[in-house]
């Protein structure tokens, strides 16, 4: 069962911290659902070509926060995780997103104004596509060009 992560090596996030938001994702999403058994970090290392320190440290922080279980000798699952946190979880990383893209807007001097703009125009944008900015398939209708 592999997951679809992408890692970006230019970027300069962390490769941990990329692979520790899409794997979060996955799980709040419902897209990895509960008792969803984890590749081995040697697996999730080899698949990734990163090290298994690397995802050792992904698969703890995830299991620090209660979204995966370990069990001696079977391997890594996903938690049971109820609503209220899977709700709390899906707000945070949009918080921690939005956030990023406010200080971005801010530092080249973009008024509220435009900044309310900005997010009403890519969210209509996002919902047309409907695949979120940055993904493969942003700005794509699907409809072929007629020119």
């Amino acid at each position: 069962m592999w997951m679809s992560i992408q890692l970006n090596e230019y970027s300069a996030e962390p490769l941990y911290h990329q692979i520790e938001v899409q794997l979060r994702a996955l799980i709040v999403s419902g897209q990895l659902s509960e008792g969803t058994m984890l590749p081995s970090i040697r697996e999730m290392a080899q698949h990734l070509k990163c090290s298994v320190i690397t995802i050792r440290r992904v698969y703890q922080d995830l299991e620090a926060e209660g979204l995966l279980v370990t069990r001696q000798g079977t391997g890594t699952f996903v938690a049971k995780v109820n609503p209220e946190e899977r709700r709390r979880h899906r707000l945070d990383a949009v918080t921690t997103a939005m956030r990023e893209a406010v200080a971005a807007g801010l530092r080249v001097q973009c008024s509220d104004d435009e900044l309310r703009e900005l997010f009403e125009t890519v969210l209509h944008e996002a919902r047309a596509n409907r695949s979120p900015p940055g993904e493969e398939g942003y700005g794509d209708s699907g409809k072929e060009d007629e020119g």
